[in-house]
């Protein structure tokens, strides 16, 4: 597909209410003779720039699928995509004013944010964990206790820590970070003494790091974090077409194949092997896909 790159816009709530919620998706795109895919640019293997500086991934795969399908649906072959960075604070306002049709990244389904927009089927089982170097030797969320602790804005995993450092009542010192790959960085500097995010990003982050025998991921489990990619809300015509892509996708056998491409084998820039099999709670959303934000439904 043909890439054009758009500058991210300064987004206020305000424009929430703008022509988005005036039409249904598939008008807009037919009007428009343009779907536009949100991604990341640091969401490795989900959603990341390659070394041309392109978007590619698990996530953009998918939402490769659900194009084509789109295309379909409107009977437009020569449909244009256009791409849209969006970070994790941007990427829901950008949906939810029309910027974007589709969001293909690393965003956790949950209750809250489905009060904002709307997911296709989970596509993605994970959960809430942290990085540091093994040197420091912390594994449990008590080891983190009056120390500074990194997470990226506009994610779950931040607010959860931020909740959890009240209950729990460890005086953490909680830092932000614009993105994944600042976060990462505020660990390796010293900065923080551990990254509290998803575990399948963590592992992508050491697994492409220069020295990734010196860190470590916490066995322990703070959360379950379903991912899916997000369309807007209220608007079921648009969401069947999504859906009725991804569960082709699943039962079809294609599904497999992509997380084959982007778990199991060598992936750009630098070919290393993230060499994750498929979960037990992944591969129960394959038989039977959901979009539930309940982790009760995952476990």
């Amino acid at each position: 597909m043909k890439l054009s790159l758009l500058i991210p816009a300064a987004v206020s709530l305000a424009a929430l209410a703008g022509g988005a919620a005036a039409q249904g998706t598939l008008d807009k795109v037919k009007a428009a003779g343009s779907i536009t895919v949100g991604h990341r640019d640091a969401s490795i293997p989900f959603a990341y720039l390659d070394d041309k500086q392109q978007p590619i991934g698990f996530s953009m795969d998918l939402c490769a699928r659900i194009v084509d399908a789109v295309k379909a649906e409107l009977k437009m072959p020569g449909l244009k995509v256009v791409f849209q960075p969006v970070t994790s604070a941007t990427r829901i306002p950008l949906l939810a004013n029309g910027t974007i049709d589709l969001e293909c990244g690393s965003t956790t389904n949950n209750a809250e944010r489905q009060k904002q927009i709307g997911y296709t089927m989970t596509s993605f089982v994970t959960a809430t964990r942290f990085v540091s170097k093994k040197a420091d030797n912390l594994n449990k969320l008590s080891d983190l206790k009056g120390k500074n602790v990194v997470s990226t804005s506009g994610t779950t995993n931040l607010k959860l820590l931020t909740e959890l450092n009240a209950s729990e009542k460890l005086d953490i010192n909680i830092l932000t970070a614009k993105d994944h790959a600042e976060s990462f960085l505020m660990v390796d500097t010293g900065r923080a003494v551990a990254f509290v995010m998803d575990d399948i990003l963590l592992a992508g982050l050491v697994a492409n790091s220069p020295t990734p025998d010196k860190y470590a991921i916490s066995n322990t489990a703070l959360s379950v974090e379903p991912y899916g990619i997000m369309v807007r809300k209220d608007d079921p015509a648009y969401k069947k077409v999504v859906d009725a892509a991804m569960v082709g996708l699943m039962k079809g056998g294609e599904f497999n194949k992509i997380y084959a491409k982007w778990f199991q084998s060598p992936i750009p820039p630098r070919n290393i092997n993230l060499n994750i099999p498929m979960s037990d709670e992944l591969k129960k959303v394959v038989a039977n896909p959901t979009d539930s934000p309940d982790p009760a439904v995952y476990k």
